[in-house]
């Protein structure tokens, strides 16, 4: 199991943020939700209002986990940046090129019997080059999947934590962070102008990084003073109740690292295989989600129960695909990783 794993709370959140995002945008995306909306109207708006701040739990989470993983101790652990850039950029593309493509042929098969804004358009070669770099939003190219944005930022925020980290040795990189994580929270995150940039999101990630250097610390009643603080700060500021969140995803995140009981319950093997492929569900959920709409709205495109029970089916659906998606291409003991290593010299 790796790391990563067993530590406590941490892949409960990311299966629950998970769960919530795929439910945020079959809200958000139609028809189905069109015609649930009907009958709760209330179920709708919330997870179409407040289902996306599981956003933060994700940028929080991995905050704290490349902490984890580049300065545990609060001093850099790695010594060829570029290195760590290019796996970190290899573990997030190569799944997401294989969801974009999934996407992309679903679209094709169901954009000429469903007339509806959640189908994509098709297409041109720039734009899926856009996205294979993860350059679709600074180069103003429209997304081809819900979710993408995000893969982007996760690894604009890593590119930042590294070359932070590596411009800046010793005791003060951890000044650093929090000086950064003050500016995005203070000032970038009020300008939504930037919201295609890691600088926008930031503060979020920092307060992650600052949760595992209290949940290690010998005295983390100063770095907890420091989280709530600056969130207090920022929230005085200009309220965002996505801040809120933010603040309180890394606060637990202390509290589940320093207390014995929540591992009892947190460690519980299906809250451990939702965490570990839920960056797989993340990607694949939205073309089982368009699939599932284009089948309901052509044969019911009206009846309740029928919708309902569609927008159940494609949640399970997109369980079941992120679960494939990640044995078959995230996970490294997938079977094609084989095809690239080298073979062994015979004796």
């Amino acid at each position: 199991m790796a790391a990563a794993q067993r530590l406590p709370g941490v892949d409960a959140l990311k299966g629950g943020a998970c769960v919530l995002i795929v439910w945020h945008h079959l809200a958000f995306y139609g028809p189905m939700s069109d015609v649930v909306h009907g009958a709760a109207p209330w179920l709708m708006n919330w997870l179409y209002t407040y289902g996306r701040m599981a956003v933060q739990v994700f940028l929080v989470v991995g905050g704290f986990l490349a902490a984890c993983s580049l300065a545990p101790d609060g001093r850099a652990r790695f010594e060829q940046p570029l290195r760590l850039i290019l796996r970190r950029y290899r573990r997030l593309a190569l799944p997401l090129v294989v969801a974009v493509l999934i996407t992309v042929g679903v679209a094709a098969l169901v954009r000429p019997w469903l007339q509806h804004d959640s189908v994509p358009g098709a297409p041109a070669l720039w734009q899926l080059l856009a996205h294979v770099f993860l350059l679709q939003d600074l180069l103003g190219q429209e997304a081809l999947s819900a979710g993408i944005w995000y893969v982007a930022i996760d690894f604009q925020l890593f590119v930042l934590s590294v070359a932070l980290l590596t411009l800046i040795r010793g005791s003060r990189h951890r000044w650093a962070v929090l000086a950064l994580a003050a500016a995005s929270l203070l000032v970038f995150n009020r300008r939504s102008e930037l919201d295609m940039t890691g600088l926008y999101f930031f503060g979020a990630y920092g307060l992650g990084m600052m949760a595992w250097w209290a949940s290690r610390s010998e005295r983390p009643a100063r770095w907890l003073m420091v989280i709530v603080a600056l969130g207090a700060a920022a929230l005085l500021l200009d309220f965002r109740g996505r801040l809120l969140v933010a603040v309180a995803v890394a606060l637990g995140l202390v509290w589940l690292q320093r207390s014995d009981w929540p591992a009892r319950w947190l460690q519980q093997a299906w809250m451990l295989r939702l965490g570990q492929i839920s960056y797989a569900v993340f990607l694949i959920h939205f073309p089982v989600c368009l699939l599932v709409n284009a089948v309901v709205n052509h044969f019911w495109p009206a009846h309740l129960a029928a919708n309902a029970l569609g927008m159940l089916t494609a949640f399970g659906l997109s369980l079941l695909a992120g679960e494939v998606m990640y044995r078959c291409v995230e996970s490294p003991e997938a079977r094609w990783r084989g095809w690239f290593r080298p073979a062994l010299p015979a004796r």
